[in-house]
């Protein structure tokens, strides 16, 4: 439209979608072969986080705990971090709070929760999603 309007031609918008249309119809005009570069990504499964199998049951402590984070505000210009583990057959949690959430922070985390924990840790669930991690 506004090439048009440049070199003096007045139409509507409808219009000029009419004509390409049946130019593209008749042959006369061709769309151009696209070679553009996808933002889309191939899928390919993280090598650090397995999904769990449908009919994984957790039989003993270990098996399966689950992390999440929750903020916490105990002050309006305050924001921390609440890490808590749980496992999922004897209720046994660790919890932890940090100024930020970041890697450095989780894999910490992760530390403190294997030392404090009773018994090896088989497999991490985060966020409770269906996601869980094979811990070693």
């Amino acid at each position: 439209m506004i090439l048009l309007r440049r070199e003096g031609l007045n139409c509507s918008i409808s219009a000029v979608g009419r004509i390409l249309h049946k130019l593209k119809e008749r042959g006369v005009l061709q769309e151009p072969v696209s070679n553009h570069i996808s933002a889309r990504k191939r899928q390919w499964q993280r090598p650090y986080a397995v999904r769990k199998p449908r009919g994984y049951v957790a039989k003993e402590p270990g098996d399966m705990v689950e992390m999440d984070t929750l903020d916490v505000r105990p002050l309006p210009e305050v924001i921390l971090k609440h890490f808590t583990a749980r496992d999922i057959i004897c209720r046994w949690y660790v919890l932890k709070v940090h100024i930020r959430v970041s890697s450095r922070t989780a894999s910490g985390f992760i530390d403190i929760l294997l030392e404090r924990m009773s018994f090896p840790i088989k497999a991490i669930q985060v966020d409770g999603g269906s996601e869980f991690q094979d811990a070693f």
